[in-house]
């Protein structure tokens, strides 16, 4: 989050970063509440001041027989303590309605990032992997129809146990998923990463801590507690992202210098409720309700977070180099960025079935599977990240990063698609099939019941 003092000492960046983002959040209000409040614990400190005077006042008063006097200055005292509660009163209540702004205003963005208005402006930075990209058939198959027709993936069982924007993969669907998690960890591990499994359901602190609230609790799976509105730390949600609970798994601690960077990784299924959101990609393992994927989260001194953002970039890009998958890389504008984000570079990847015009000239379309953002201080103030510089210097915030490295099932749609053969059958990627048990092709599951059957066979 922002700091108080930033946005009492920079209005104006602040507004000029708003405006950057397309953001009418209106300041001036939340500008008013901090000088009131200034103003009450000014006049508090004042009252707490006159009040002991008069204290020590009284005792004097009365040691010196001065009785009426000393009653006056009891009646003072006691309409002194009256104005401090009501001052304290009113200053718990601006204290909460500023700390509300607060974490309800976006991260200033970088000097860097691209200005724009919507996704429409993000500017492209360079592909990979089009130089040499294998022959795809004419006419590639959509993945929901391939994974149907090779019953590696069941939709409709899915829905039947847990509603829409839930699925089953499958036979050989359900072995490459496995092998795809465990090879991102693998490929992660190489480059540094500490392995966590973390809790998959998380309290309302850490939700606000990494900022999915209080902005994005209508996107998150509620299990416990009250209205979305309460934010008790027994109330639980389903994991909406990895990033959740291992940013904070330190909250309010002090990491010492020595521990930096700090580079953990943690396979998890994530939960969110934006599947169809806005009526787009409501076939197939595109956008669902669950998913998995690897994430990938760094802690770091302020002065090293920009250099580590391209480090972090390379890191998830890695996973997509190894498996052979023609991507880009997006530089996120202000329009489109992420609240928390001071710079955000996604990763898409290209999947060649002829759904949108938006691929390249080769048609498919593009598929973000990470987005790689440095947010500096933002989550740390939240949720009271810091470390020491020095052991007999002061603590100070450090910076959070992290990106998916990457997810699962965009990813698992471009390889049915990308290594999608003339005969309907998938080639596994090199790099996978070690964890396949050597297997080369998928070519599908023996289909279960009825679905069995022909239909003129039935009985």
């Amino acid at each position: 989050m922002i700091s108080r003092q930033f946005l009492r000492e920079e209005p104006e960046t602040v507004r000029a970063a708003l405006d950057r983002r397309g953001d009418d959040t209106e300041l001036d209000g939340l500008l008013e509440i901090d000088e009131e409040w200034r103003e009450l614990k000014a006049e508090g400190d004042d009252l707490r001041h006159e009040r002991n005077e008069v204290s020590s006042e009284i005792g004097q008063l009365k040691a010196e027989g001065r009785e009426e006097a000393a009653e006056e200055a009891i009646e003072r005292s006691q309409e002194l303590k009256q104005r401090l509660a009501e001052v304290e009163d009113r200053a718990d209540e601006l204290e909460e309605q500023l700390e509300a702004g607060l974490l309800r205003l976006p991260q200033i963005p970088d000097e860097e990032v691209p200005d724009g208005d919507d996704e429409g402006d993000n500017v492209e930075r360079r592909r990979e992997g089009f130089d040499d990209h294998r022959d795809v058939p004419d006419g590639v198959v959509p993945h929901y129809d391939l994974g149907e027709e090779l019953d590696v993936l069941d939709f409709q069982r899915g829905a039947k146990v847990a509603g829409g924007g839930f699925y089953f993969t499958k036979g050989a669907g359900a072995r490459l998923e496995h092998a795809l998690i465990q090879f991102m960890l693998d490929v992660h591990r190489e480059q540094g990463y500490t392995d966590l499994f973390p809790p998959i359901a998380v309290n309302s602190a850490a939700m606000q801590g990494t900022g999915q609230l209080p902005k994005f609790n209508e996107d998150a799976y509620r299990v416990g507690g009250g209205e979305h509105e309460s934010y008790d730390d027994d109330d639980l949600w389903l994991c909406p992202t990895a990033e959740v609970p291992v940013t904070n798994m330190y909250a309010d601690e002090i990491l010492l210098d020595d521990d930096l960077p700090v580079k953990h990784q943690a396979y998890t299924p994530n939960f969110r409720r934006e599947a169809g959101e806005h009526g787009t990609e409501t076939r197939g393992i595109v956008r669902v309700h669950q998913f998995n994927k690897v994430e990938l989260v760094n802690f770091t001194r302020p002065e090293n977070s920009d250099e580590r953002l391209w480090e972090l970039l390379d890191e998830a890009e890695e996973v997509l180099r190894r498996l052979g998958l023609p991507y880009r890389v997006l530089d996120i504008c202000t329009g489109d960025l992420g609240d928390k984000a001071a710079r955000q570079l996604d990763l898409e990847v290209w999947a060649p079935a002829d759904d949108t015009e938006e691929g390249p000239e080769t048609g498919g379309r593009w598929l973000e599977v990470s987005s790689v953002s440095n947010f500096r201080d933002y989550q740390a103030r939240r949720a009271g990240l810091r470390f020491r510089p020095e052991r007999h210097e002061s603590a100070e915030y450090l910076h959070t990063l992290n990106g998916s490295g990457v997810a699962v099932p965009r990813v698992l749609v471009a390889i049915m698609e990308y290594y999608q053969n003339d005969d309907g059958t998938i080639t596994v990627p090199e790099e996978l099939r070690p964890y396949l048990g050597g297997m080369e092709r998928i070519e599908g599951s023996e289909k279960v019941g009825e679905a069995a059957v022909g239909a003129g066979e039935k009985e």
